[in-house]
């Protein structure tokens, strides 16, 4: 499992790099950017196909255990991605359509000056990472970063998580080293010491701690959240009207392959955590008592708030400029996701 993040980790800082001097090719031309107001059409014409994220393949899996109906267009290709930055990249590349990512990634598309728009939304009420320290650390809380090196993702969920830790413990950014890395480089970073802290995924840390909590490694509980769960797309794809269409065919399943998951943790847990993830059932089970409840608001308030405080908290360390975070959101797909699971997974 290590090899395979220390691969991924260099996979994702070259399309990190890539994604950072590309140019701005999500902008609609001028002759479709009406396209994107446009009604949604009822049905997905024949032929059309997506290229859809599906990190580690959950997407797929969700989808056949929960035997959900065929979905009425094509997916032409599932692509094993999730980090924010890679996901750009790929955008910019035309080999993905759509993505499901965090709330920063958006604004980080946009900062570079990439147009693409937020489809879906599910909101996060527990926090889903947790800070990891080196090996031998003697860190045992958030106020314990003054003067460490920390991990610092710019473009991913990870980075807004540590950026709302240290301002939650009065922590300015000049009282820490911020070091610029990918979250796939957080695992390497801790082994290797270049690295104080990092924020990991909770269903990372067993994995971590398993090898290294003899050594003096540890894990610090954060209550910070992140908030958004969110498919977005190009702005050339959304312009496309039978692409929008299938993207909503697309979102009522993925909502309903979520709560499916957490409906059944016992399935999920073996199907995914130890068949695919080589954790121990004991490991899975420890991940899904902390899973949160799928919830997906029918309005966007909420979300366009958080996504706002978000982008103002970069705007504060100059990681972004200020900008208005509503032109992210293509109000036309809102309430697609609540209507399409029950009352109880609705905000």
């Amino acid at each position: 499992m290590h090899r395979r993040v220390f691969l991924s980790s260099l996979l994702g800082a070259s399309a990190a790099v890539a994604g950072l001097s590309g140019c701005a090719k999500g902008e609609p031309s001028a002759d479709t950017k009406g396209a994107a107001t446009k009604p949604l059409a009822d049905k997905v014409p024949a032929g059309t196909s997506l290229k859809i994220a599906s990190y580690l393949g959950q997407q797929q899996l969700q989808f056949r255990l929960a035997k959900l109906p065929e979905l009425p267009f094509t997916v032409s290709n599932w692509l094993n991605i999730g980090a924010g930055p890679d996901v750009i990249n790929a955008f910019r590349a035309g080999s993905l359509d759509l993505a499901n990512n965090a709330g920063i990634p958006p604004i980080q598309a946009h900062y570079q000056g990439y147009d693409a728009k937020i489809v879906a939304i599910g909101i996060t009420r527990k926090p889903n990472y947790l800070f990891a320290t080196k090996p031998g650390s003697d860190i045992r809380t958030v106020d314990g970063f003054k003067g460490k090196r920390l991990a610092f993702s710019q473009g991913q969920a990870q980075g807004v998580v540590l950026l709302r830790a240290l301002k939650q413990a009065g922590l300015k950014y000049d009282e820490v080293t911020l070091v610029p890395l990918t979250s796939n480089q957080f695992f390497t970073a801790l082994q290797s010491g270049q690295v104080d802290v990092a924020p990991l995924a909770i269903s990372q840390a067993p994995a971590y701690l398993k090898q290294y909590a003899a050594k003096g490694a540890r894990t610090i509980a954060s209550d910070v959240v992140d908030l958004l769960n969110l498919l977005w797309a190009p702005q050339s794809v959304l312009n496309d009207s039978a692409k929008a269409a299938a993207i909503a065919a697309y979102i009522p399943q993925w909502a309903q392959g979520q709560v499916w998951a957490y409906e059944h943790p016992d399935v999920w847990d073996e199907e995914f955590y130890v068949k695919t993830q080589n954790l121990t059932l004991q490991q899975a089970q420890g991940i899904t008592r902390l899973a949160n409840k799928p919830l997906f608001p029918p309005g966007w308030d909420e979300a366009v708030k958080w996504e706002q405080e978000t982008a103002d908290l970069l705007a504060e360390g100059g990681f972004v400029k200020k900008f208005d975070v509503s032109s992210l959101f293509d109000h036309r797909f809102e309430s697609i996701a609540a209507k399409a699971v029950p009352e109880e997974y609705r905000t």
